[in-house]
Parts: structure tokens; C-alpha cells; sequence
């Protein structure tokens, strides 16, 4: 039988890597690019032809004609976000209703949802998470309580099924004490105008859908949104996401068996970021940090809040590798490390007790990191078009990462357009 192949394509940090960008470069290999869990909190920014899109729910193949996209039941989806972003996309040229497909097992984020996520942020007081507030969390906390409202329920009986959601809410908003209901009525309409914008989609049962192109050869990109660290389980806990980011979670976000999955494509970058609170080994607070964060325009693409960032983390970078079983390596942005004198990268962590390990521990508020220093390249590399035109310096920084890691860097990106991407030999 002639099936296809599921590629898997990951952020190995705390999000921000750069996926937009690489799903974009890979696409013409591929027949369907899926999405497979997150919601409109991660935003994948890409930049061609003089235009820059940001894309929130809507997998990244949507700019390439021909290619089947799929929004996954393992993401949230919110009805006027998506209304809005879709919109745009229209409006630049790009027939939506064609390409794409949704899940009838994604999970919709109500409007109370996002209340809920103000009022849990508020009840944690020092301790928040530091959420984007768009209520992702709260709708999968619905959905693994069994409470959920899905994208299927839209096509029966929908006003009943989301009066009982919004009135549970509101009883749970009036335990907290939650009395700051400011704009609720025009969210909540612009919502249902989204609701009905969505059914000019195709609503499908996405694990058939998947299922039944491989059987017929095509071949799948599955996209993640944020990255390795903001797993559920695997990620710096509690400061994560609220589904799973690793590879596991393209099985269960689409439908797929393991057996399916052919390579999967590990994105980071030549240093390192993360964005609301939890803790960050690497982080700079001096001038370098500020300038990694002004040379690499570190701002959120949904939020634009400012990035935190640090030196490149192997020692959380090796085990990114091993839960999600990278078998290629994407480094992004290391053109923003062309004017440094030294390169710093974290080869082990100091533990509180003076101990030394190269292993990931299962706390890592305290751990001091253990540095090797490199020489920087000192040239810019943004106008390079082969790998022949890098510098030794930053070859020698690329062999030292694949070392460590145990796996090649097969794409390396040096600037943020399209065609500053070198795919090595």
C-alpha cells in the first residue's frame, strides 16, 4: 500500500523558535500541513515578498495553493480570533474556505473562558503564570473535566449547549468573586458573529481525514505551537501551557499512530528565549541580554511583550531532543550573534547542593549554569546564500552543537525572510 509519511516539526525551548518561518520553507515538500494542539496565544510571525503575516490558529501552509491544511482536535480555537485572522488572510489574497479544514473535536474558547483565565491569574496573586489571558487554559481544564464545547456542537443545538457553558461559568466567576464583567456583551457578539463566519468552513473528522490521505501516499507536516518547555508534563511546570507541545502530542492532536511519524524537525535558536514567568537558567539581566533582545527584535508576535533572553541552554536543549525524539536540528536567528566577541553555551548545571549534572533536573528554579565560552564569528552572515560563505568560527560553533546534542543541524536560518535560509549539504 502506498502511505505517506507524518513529519513532525517542534520548538525545542520555551517557544518563539521560529516555526512560522520554517513551516513555510518546508511546505512545498509536503501535501497537508496540520496543526495539532495550542491556541491564539502563539503567534507565528513570517515575513516574504515584502509582507509580514502573524498566524495564531491557522497552520502555516496557508500561503502555499494546492496544500490541504487542518486545524487539529488538539487545539482551542477562539470563533472571533480566528474570524479576524482568517479575515486578513482573505483580505491579502488567500482563499481560506479552499485549503482549510477544521476539527469538529477542537475545543472552542467562550468568552467566559477568558474571564476565568483573569480570575485564576488574580487568585494566584505572586505566583501567576503569567498567561496571555485568551482563556486557552480554562478551555482545556473544560476538556479534561468533561465539560468542553467543541466545534461539532455548532452543527446542533448550539444556543442551548452554550447557554449551559456560559451560565456554569458565571456560577464559578461568582465563587471567586469575580465581579469585573467590562465589555462582556460586545466580546460576546462579536463571538457569535465569528461562530457563524465559521460555519463557511469544511468541519471534519480530522483523524479520518489524516488517516485517509496517508492511505492515499500524501505526505503530512504536523506543526506544534510554543515549545518542549511549555509541555504539560514535560515543561517547566507550572509555568507551561496547558497541552502537550512534544511530539506525543501530534499523535493525540490529530488522530495519528506513532508508527506513522517519519522524521521529526527540532527548531531552536543560537540562544535562547522565554516569555512570562517560571525560570530561565541562561537569562541575562545585563547589556548582552539587552542587546540579544534588540538585535534579535524580541518582542511577542501576539503580545509584544518583551523576551526574556539568555545564552543557548544544552543541558535543556539535550533533553528537548530526547522526549521528542528530534532526528534533525533547525538553528534560527543566528545571525543575531554576528557582532559578539564570545559566544556563551550552557554545557551543565551547578545544583543548590554543589553538585554538577548534565541532566535535565526536575527543578530548575536554583540551578546556576556551568558555561563553555567560543569565539565569536564577528561578520554578517545575513547575506550568505551557501554554507561555503560561513566563517570558520561559526562552523566551529555549529560542529560544537551537534556534539553535544548527538543530532545534525540539517537547516540554518540567518535572517528573518524566506530566502535567508541555508539548508546544508
Amino acid at each position: 500500500m502506498n502511505t505517506g509519511k507524518v513529519d513532525v516539526l517542534l520548538g525545542l525551548q520555551w517557544g518563539d523558535e521560529g516555526k512560522g518561518k520554517v513551516v513555510d520553507v518546508l511546505t512545498p515538500r509536503y501535501d497537508v500541513v496540520a496543526r495539532f494542539q495550542g491556541g491564539p496565544n502563539a503567534g507565528h510571525t513570517l515575513e516574504f515578498e515584502d509582507q509580514k503575516y502573524v498566524l495564531r490558529s491557522i497552520p502555516s501552509g496557508i500561503f502555499q495553493g494546492g496544500k490541504v491544511n487542518i486545524i487539529g482536535n488538539g487545539v482551542v480555537l477562539a470563533p472571533d480570533l480566528f474570524m479576524g485572522e482568517a479575515k486578513d488572510l482573505e483580505k491579502s489574497g488567500h482563499p481560506l474556505k479552499e485549503r482549510l479544514k477544521i476539527s469538529k473535536k477542537a475545543h472552542l474558547i467562550m468568552p467566559t473562558h477568558r474571564i476565568l483565565d483573569r480570575a485564576y491569574e488574580a487568585a494566584k496573586g505572586k505566583n501567576k503564570v503569567g498567561t496571555t489571558g485568551k482563556g486557552i487554559g480554562p478551555t482545556y481544564t473544560d476538556k479534561v473535566s468533561r465539560n468542553g464545547l467543541r466545534v461539532g456542537d455548532i452543527l446542533s443545538d448550539f444556543d442551548r449547549k452554550y447557554s449551559e457553558h456560559k451560565e456554569r461559568h458565571i456560577k464559578m466567576l461568582a465563587a471567586l468573586g469575580w465581579t469585573d464583567f467590562e465589555g462582556f456583551e460586545e466580546t460576546e457578539k462579536l463571538w457569535m458573529e465569528g461562530i457563524e463566519y465559521m460555519k463557511g468552513f469544511q468541519f471534519v473528522d480530522s483523524e479520518h481525514e489524516i488517516n485517509n490521505l496517508l492511505r492515499s501516499g500524501k505526505n503530512i507536516l504536523c506543526e506544534g505551537a510554543q515549545g518542549t518547555m511549555l509541555d504539560v508534563d514535560f515543561g517547566s511546570y507550572p509555568f507551561v501551557t496547558s497541552s502537550n507541545t512534544i511530539c506525543a502530542g501530534a499523535c493525540t492532536g490529530l488522530g495519528i499512530g506513532p508508527n506513522k511519524v517519519g522524521n521529526v524537525y527540532g527548531i531552536m535558536k543560537a540562544y535562547c528565549t522565554r516569555v512570562g514567568a517560571g525560570p530561565f537558567p541562561t537569562e541575562l539581566f545585563d547589556e548582552t541580554g539587552k542587546k540579544i533582545r534588540d538585535l534579535g527584535h524580541e518582542y511577542g508576535a501576539v503580545t509584544g511583550r518583551e523576551r526574556r533572553c539568555g545564552w543557548i541552554d544544552l543541558v535543556q536543549l539535550r533533553y528537548s531532543v530526547m522526549v521528542d525524539g528530534v532526528t534533525e536540528l533547525i538553528m534560527m536567528k543566528s545571525d543575531v550573534l554576528d557582532s559578539f566577541e564570545t559566544i556563551k553555551a550552557c554545557v551543565a548545571y551547578e545544583l543548590p547542593d554543589g553538585t554538577r549534572t548534565e541532566e535535565f533536573p526536575y527543578e530548575i528554579d536554583d540551578v546556576k549554569p556551568i558555561y563553555k565560552e567560543l569565539p565569536g564569528w564577528k561578520q554578517d552572515m545575513t547575506k550568505c546564500k551557501s554554507e561555503d560563505e560561513f566563517p570558520q568560527a561559526f562552523r566551529d560553533y555549529v560542529s560544537f552543537l551537534e556534539q553535544y546534542l548527538e543530532t545534525r543541524i540539517g537547516i540554518i536560518s540567518i535572517g528573518p525572510d524566506r530566502e535567508q535560509t541555508i539548508v546544508r549539504k
